[in-house]
């Protein structure tokens, strides 16, 4: 399931890029931007200050939406086909994320930006996970390799190492995150298992495949010296590592929790400017890598 294709994108890559965003991760992580990408399934988004009370929505779901004192509120839980409700909303105040998009529906978007990858830029896979799809995913990385298309792919690696075996030679560059070596606060803020993420990049790194390593620096889990220079320390034991990335933590998504109804953990939580990463960029610079804030 894909909820957004972003096209001419300078971000996720070299050059313009066109990104298809997945939906569906298997982590949970306080601090993300798109909270609408870890559902695996529909995700219905209200954006209270848009809305005309027209009633349209609840006249197709009025057991699971109703208008009171505080205006709409919505019970996803009842809510049987989210498709119903697409393009009911003339303000766009609820919308639906996610939709099921065929293989040769996703190319047709990225063939529209074909003359922007004549000298450099490509389509980036990013979600959610990219790597916790199906079969279609892989077929759409099949098709871009036949048309000499650069691939990019976002990932938490946070999968069984088959399915992050199965792209190896399709993907160009992984953008590989590592967010923490310490198992206990890894789970706490991202409901994961660092272990099998530092496995994953460690056989990564065995199979040749070429990645970037991306650190988010994310105050109350990662942002210290001592946290931030033990995962460089890691990246360093890695035998083709050569880039890594700061990404410092914001707040740009923060709105969207609201709109899905669900409680932002980093609230009140300031962002990280870039003059704080400079002792990280230092440090992994000294360990030999080729290191910037952004990726």
């Amino acid at each position: 399931m894909i909820f957004n294709i972003q096209r001419f994108s300078t971000h996720d890559g070299i050059g313009i890029r066109t990104v298809v965003f997945y939906k569906g991760c298997p982590l949970s992580c306080w601090w993300c931007s798109n909270p609408e990408s870890q559902s695996f399934d529909y995700s219905v988004l209200y954006h209270k200050k848009f809305c005309q009370n027209f009633g349209d929505c609840i006249k197709v779901e009025s057991k699971a939406i109703i208008r009171n004192e505080k205006g709409l509120q919505i019970d996803r839980s009842l809510i049987k086909n989210p498709e119903t409700l697409r393009n009911v909303c003339l303000t766009k105040a609820l919308t639906i994320s996610g939709e099921k998009l065929s293989v040769e529906e996703i190319l047709t978007e990225i063939e529209k930006d074909l003359p922007f990858y004549r000298t450099d830029g490509g389509v980036t896979l990013s979600g959610g996970e990219p790597l916790s799809q199906g079969e279609n995913m892989v077929e759409l990385l099949r098709e871009l390799k036949q048309m000499q298309i650069s691939v990019n792919m976002e990932t938490t690696l946070h999968v069984k190492w088959e399915k992050l075996e199965r792209c190896i030679g399709l993907v160009d560059t992984f953008l590989a995150d590592l967010k923490h070596t310490n198992k206990e606060k890894f789970k706490k803020h991202t409901g994961g298992d660092s272990l099998l993420v530092m496995s994953n990049l460690v056989k990564l790194d065995h199979s040749g495949a070429n990645y970037v390593i991306r650190i988010p620096v994310i105050p109350g889990f990662n942002h210290t010296e001592k946290e931030i220079f033990e995962l460089i320390d890691f990246a360093s034991s890695l035998k083709n590592a050569k880039e890594i990335n700061f990404l410092p933590y914001h707040t740009f998504g923060e709105e969207k929790y609201k709109m899905l109804d669900l409680p932002y953990k980093m609230k009140g939580v300031k962002p990280v400017e870039d003059r704080e990463l400079a002792p990280y960029l230092q440090y992994a610079k000294g360990k030999g890598f080729q290191a910037k804030i952004g990726g």
